[in-house]
């Protein structure tokens, strides 16, 4: 299973950032650069072209044994990311595109590249050099490890509802969740669904207006960020999986967090993240917290 990966650089500026989409020439690949390229013109930020190959062959000499060898992959990357830059302006012909083919594992150099990036976005059911990112330890170790938000792209629902899904679990990793989920409604111009899935069993109403103060006070300095958003707050008992899925059957986009608390502990890796990035019927976001200040 190939995984592409798009990394957004400062999502809520513009000047100097970038996106950097990874694809490997399959159908999910080209799906991801057409949406990095739409999302590289919402954010009024350039996109990068990336495809990652064996050091080996990126490396070799034009002489030598498997000279030939070399010389067919390094011709087949090239190929690749010149149908990815085609793709690019395909969906957005005044998109600012670059390109690059690098040496290594797909999942290392571009986990590294995440290092000075915003988003890193990853494509789901490809095939080649990404196979099998999504499913078990692969995908978790690169969610646990790169440096910036994390999101898994697929197709679009249709028809799609304009609405941006964030789910939260009031631990200060929220604040992450709710800077994406706000800047993104507002560029998409979307509606915003704040949910927090809340356990069954425990105590009833006064558990669930103790949870609705909770949303109503983490959400407080960003709504006055966002006047003219009019987000819908939602405590809904039920698993979180479930709650997620059904909040986001139809949505533009879900956000969740990473490594939060409560119903949605260690979101990026456990059982609810795994489930939601396998599942979920629409782009998922998986934010990191910030550590300059986001309200």
């Amino acid at each position: 299973m190939y995984v592409p990966f798009v990394l957004v650089n400062r999502y809520e500026q513009g000047g100097g950032a970038m996106i950097v989409v990874g694809t490997d020439g399959s159908r999910a690949g080209l799906r991801a650069v057409e949406w990095a390229a739409r999302e590289a013109m919402l954010h009024r930020v350039t996109l990068r072209v990336v495809h990652a190959m064996p050091a080996w062959a990126h490396g070799m000499r034009e002489e030598g044994r498997y000279a030939e060898v070399g010389r067919w992959m390094r011709d087949n990357a090239a190929a690749v990311v010149s149908e990815a830059v085609t793709a690019a302006h395909a969906a957005e012909p005044e998109a600012d595109v670059s390109s690059a083919v690098v040496p290594g594992d797909p999942r290392s150099a571009l986990i590294e590249a995440s290092r000075d990036a915003e988003l890193l976005v990853v494509g789901n059911h490809g095939l080649g050099g990404f196979r099998g990112l999504l499913v078990g330890s692969a995908a978790l170790g690169v969610a646990a490890h790169a440096a910036c938000d994390v999101a898994v792209v697929r197709e679009l629902p249709s028809p799609v509802r304009r609405e941006v899904v964030a789910a939260v679990d009031g631990s200060p990793r929220s604040d992450a969740v709710l800077a994406r989920a706000f800047a993104e409604a507002d560029l998409r111009g979307a509606g915003l669904h704040i949910v927090h899935a809340r356990a069954r069993g425990g105590p009833a109403r006064s558990g669930e207006d103790r949870i609705a103060r909770m949303l109503s006070e983490i959400t407080a300095g960003w709504r006055e960020r966002y006047p003219d958003l009019k987000p819908v707050e939602r405590v809904v008992t039920g698993h979180p999986v479930d709650v997620l899925r059904d909040a986001c059957a139809d949505a533009e986009l879900l956000v969740v967090g990473s490594h939060g608390y409560g119903d949605f502990r260690a979101l990026v890796l456990g059982s609810v993240s795994h489930a939601m990035l396998h599942h979920a019927p629409c782009p998922v976001i998986v934010t990191r917290a910030r550590t300059n200040g986001t309200s």
